[in-house]
């Protein structure tokens, strides 16, 4: 996989890439003040947006019109309007919001990634606070499962083609959060029945999704740590989005404890932002990084050591493929 960067071989492309922050936060901060929430009924102009966001009013003009110039807004007249990707994807409450991966970044990660310059001297995280703070938190922890349903929004329908669900009866999505991943597999397949296992602070937040999407009866929740409590058995065990968040050894044991949750016959379904043998992946390896700053000892790591473990626990099928924009999704059949 390869990703495209400025040109970095002359001046002018050397800084572009330097006020790439700029940009970002520029999107990070028009989602802050939910200006594309505002924008969905329709066009505004630069005046009314002042009023409606409680602005001052000073560098506004400036501001939307770099939103313009990046692509996620339109200029007609003297109004504005939603781009159409903001339209669908940064509008509050609407299906497609990715904007809880936003909120989390602006939060999280920009203040964490200032501090990347200390976190390679010292190898330990930046990011304020750890997980255990946020879960204790309902109001934070409700700020990450907005973050980690961003991302299985997206990935969810990508997933649900990729792999064939239809012969199994049974799925534990291993530190699923509140089952949209889940849920949106279990969907499509009417002989499925899932399992999500997380922590017990996501029951709250399980129950009422699972409510809402009509699949309390085929979606059950267990609570417990990963680390200490077994993985309730089924056909296909999934686990998306977790491995990155620790050290090799962590993931050794992880993928281990997983495979014996695996049914005879069944398969461990891995997906993550995987890094090739050979790293060129700006997306993924600035992921890679956000690990660095957030976590004490976790990284993106290549589809190899997902096989490597699986084999040592007996797996003797493996595949690979690329999954959505930027995941590799690793598939390790039981015998």
């Amino acid at each position: 996989m390869t990703s495209t960067a400025p040109d970095v071989h002359t001046p002018a492309g050397i800084i572009r890439l330097c006020n790439a922050f700029c940009d970002a936060k520029a999107l990070l901060t028009a989602v802050e003040l939910d200006l594309f929430t505002v924008l969905h009924p329709g066009p505004a102009t630069e005046d009314e947006l002042r009023r409606r966001l409680n602005l001052h009013g000073r560098g506004l003009s400036d501001f939307l019109h770099l939103l313009a110039a990046l692509g996620l807004l339109e200029k007609e007249g003297e109004q504005y309007r939603n781009a159409a990707g903001a339209d669908q994807y940064l509008v509050r409450d609407t299906p497609g919001y990715v904007g809880g991966f936003l909120h989390r970044a602006n939060n999280n990660l920009y203040p964490a990634w200032g501090l990347l310059t200390e976190a390679l001297r010292t190898g330990k995280p930046q990011a304020v606070g750890d997980f255990e703070q946020v879960i204790q938190n309902p109001q934070v922890l409700g700020q990450f499962i907005r973050m980690m349903d961003a991302l299985t929004q997206v990935l969810g329908p990508q997933l649900v083609e990729a792999f064939d669900w239809s012969g199994s009866r049974t799925l534990t999505d291993v530190g699923g959060c509140r089952g949209n991943m889940a849920a949106q597999i279990v969907a499509a397949n009417p002989g499925l029945a899932g399992n999500v296992f997380d922590l017990p602070q996501m029951a709250p937040f399980f129950t009422e999704h699972m409510a809402n999407l009509g699949l309390s009866d085929r979606v059950t929740f267990h609570g417990g740590n990963f680390f200490h409590d077994p993985i309730p058995p089924a056909d296909l065990v999934v686990v998306g989005h977790v491995l990155h968040d620790f050290d090799r050894d962590q993931r050794k044991f992880l993928v281990h404890k997983a495979c014996e949750a695996v049914n005879p016959g069944g398969a461990l379904v891995v997906y993550d932002r995987m890094l090739d043998e050979e790293p060129n992946h700006v997306e993924n390896l600035v992921i890679s990084l956000d690990m660095l700053l957030v976590s004490d000892g976790g990284s993106e790591y290549p589809a190899s050591e997902v096989r490597e473990h699986a084999a040592e626990a007996g797996f003797t099928s493996f595949t690979e493929r690329p999954l959505g924009d930027y995941d590799t999704l690793v598939v390790c059949r039981k015998p």
